[in-house]
């Protein structure tokens, strides 16, 4: 739905405007890459549409959130909606499972509009770069912050209606 969104406003999101943004290869190696964008996810590939739409900033998700007159959830918002998602959380190994098929909670970092002193947001559910020994991302005690203007490889953004 962004592409609708892009083409009926022309917005250009942060990491467009940048020219770069985050790729994250694991869960503590990450580059920084030109021409990563929403469009090019890893800044080489075209985006694949079955998949959540990605290097999305907070002003870029609560644009297309204005535009679609829908919001983005609260971190506690967020938490109670996943529990109607029955679908698995895959997180042991990604490579055999397709990252449309898993769980809210453990498919990409989801933006919220939770936010700590400093202004940063925090992210819900978990990225499917986690495992048991790394991150424990899909553990609603999870405390993850992130500015908002950063994009990433593996965070995206749900709406609420």
């Amino acid at each position: 739905m962004l592409c609708y969104f892009v083409a009926a406003t022309d917005y250009v999101t942060d990491a467009e405007r940048y020219g770069w943004s985050i790729v994250q290869r694991t869960v503590l190696a990450y580059d920084v890459v030109n021409g990563a964008d929403w469009r090019h996810p890893d800044g080489e590939h075209e985006a694949l549409t079955h998949l959540p739409v990605t290097q999305v900033s907070y002003h870029g998700a609560q644009a297309y959130c204005k535009w679609a007159g829908t919001r983005l959830p609260t971190y506690e918002e967020y938490w109670r909606w996943t529990k109607k998602d029955a679908r698995p959380v895959i997180e042991k190994d990604v490579q055999m499972y397709p990252v449309a098929a898993v769980n809210l909670g453990g498919n990409v970092w989801e933006i919220t509009t939770t936010e700590n002193v400093w202004g940063e947001i925090r992210l819900a559910g978990g990225s499917f770069l986690c495992n048991d020994r790394t991150c424990d991302g899909t553990s609603v005690d999870r405390v993850l912050q992130v500015d908002k203007i950063t994009g990433n490889y593996h965070i995206s953004f749900v709406v609420l209606d």
